[in-house]
């Protein structure tokens, strides 16, 4: 039986932020991280297709919080504790400069997340943190004061227990059995299957600004829309994806979005092509596109509406002008299932927010456990956001378990 004053289950981004930073405060702890992976640090490995998507540059917590659909009323005590601003100076401390790009994704100035891996790595061994891999947990109960915890290679004691591991079921059903509710964990960033001729053979076109709705639903989103090979990706669908990870999932992932391309009401939309039609007479609609969209897309849009690549803008008439006008403002797309968004896997689930105090990360049933990450049910939508929960959740678990 080996004794730790803090054993951390986990060895993911949340695990090795929590473990540093309780050595860092009192370096007398004796300390040990259990892994059940021969490494730890995929998340991180992986994330920003392979750069490391560590933060986001948003230093206002009401603003913040506003990216998590699960978490935002939770996480805005923690975000006034430990925010964006902190978790850059963290990085800076130990070396790693972080840069931020145009749309606010903050990523390590090396544009490899191998740095930050080497960061945690060099940290952890710097303050004799034992990081135990090919520890899968089996058991863990409270006696008395302690935990014991059971894994495949070994048993073990503590005073205090973090569990930090992330999406894993079986941790879920270790937690469920010491009285915890687990929310249903279900996907939360995804792209949509669609199969349409409107966006076939179109791969790779972007359109930079629209709006999206999911019908017979409140959900809608804004941004970029990206064509691929099966559907449509970019942070339009991924926002929607998030924000309706659980009512989708509840549809099977069958439904209808309604898309406008343009950011014009379908009436304003109308009257400018009508303008169109007397100021480009004699030109063909296929080949003059309109509204800043690509042109790939355009003449699909057009096609669908009810013209060929020969008609001219002078012998549109009323019905082609509405249809092209519906399609432009008013597409309506069938969703028929989803794809897992790169390897960036999130889920929707985990430990009931009601159960944490969240001025600590302490269960509130059980003294002397704590958890930080992807373990409760919190999740961002994509660009960092979901690392910095994981970052401000193990400060906070570090300074409460000093406390």
């Amino acid at each position: 039986m080996i004794h730790k004053d803090v054993i951390i289950v986990g060895g993911g981004a949340a695990g090795f932020f929590a473990a540093i930073n309780i050595a860092e405060q009192n370096p007398n702890l004796t300390i040990a991280i259990l892994e059940r992976g021969k490494e730890g640090l995929q998340k991180v490995k992986i994330s920003g297709g392979g750069r490391c998507n560590v933060t986001h540059a948003e230093f206002i917590p009401q603003e913040l919080v506003l990216n998590y659909p699960r978490g935002e009323k939770e996480l805005l005590g923690p975000f006034h504790q430990f925010m964006t601003g902190d978790t850059i100076a963290w990085f800076e401390n130990k070396g790693v400069p972080l840069k931020v790009e145009a749309d606010g994704r903050m990523f390590p100035e090396s544009d490899s997340s191998q740095t930050i891996i080497d960061c945690f790595l060099n940290e952890a061994k710097k303050h004799k943190i034992e990081v135990m891999y090919n520890h899968v947990v089996k058991a863990f109960e409270k006696e008395g004061v302690s935990w014991y915890i059971k894994t495949t290679e070994g048993e073990f004691t503590t005073g205090k227990l973090v569990v930090a591991s992330g999406s894993n079921p079986k941790i879920w059903k270790l937690l469920e059995n010491l009285g915890h509710n687990i929310l249903n964990p279900v996907p939360s960033l995804f792209t949509f299957d669609i199969k349409d001729e409107r966006i076939q053979d179109i791969p790779g076109v972007v359109a930079q600004h629209v709006t999206i709705k999911v019908l017979d639903t409140d959900l809608c989103s804004e941004g970029p829309l990206l064509i691929t090979h099966v559907g449509m990706s970019a942070p339009s669908i991924l926002k929607l994806s998030a924000f309706g990870a659980i009512e989708l999932a509840e549809r099977d992932y069958k439904f209808e979005i309604e898309i406008n391309f343009i950011n014009h009401s379908f009436q304003d939309c109308f009257n400018m092509l009508k303008e169109f039609k007397h100021n480009l007479a004699k030109k063909t609609v296929f080949k003059s596109t309109q509204f800043d969209l690509p042109k790939r897309l355009w003449q699909k849009l057009v096609l669908a509406s009810e013209m060929n690549s020969n008609t001219r803008w002078a012998d549109l008439n009323k019905q082609q002008l509405e249809n092209l006008s519906s399609q432009l403002t008013q597409a309506v797309f069938k969703v028929d299932g989803k794809s897992t968004f790169k390897e960036e896997f999130v889920t929707a689930g985990g430990v009931d927010l009601k159960e944490i105090n969240f001025k600590t990360f302490e269960s509130k049933l059980h003294k002397n456990l704590y958890f930080a990450g992807e373990v409760i049910n919190v999740d961002a939508i994509t660009g960092g956001f979901n690392f910095q929960n994981a970052w401000t959740g193990a400060y906070i678990v570090s300074k409460s378990i000093l406390e």
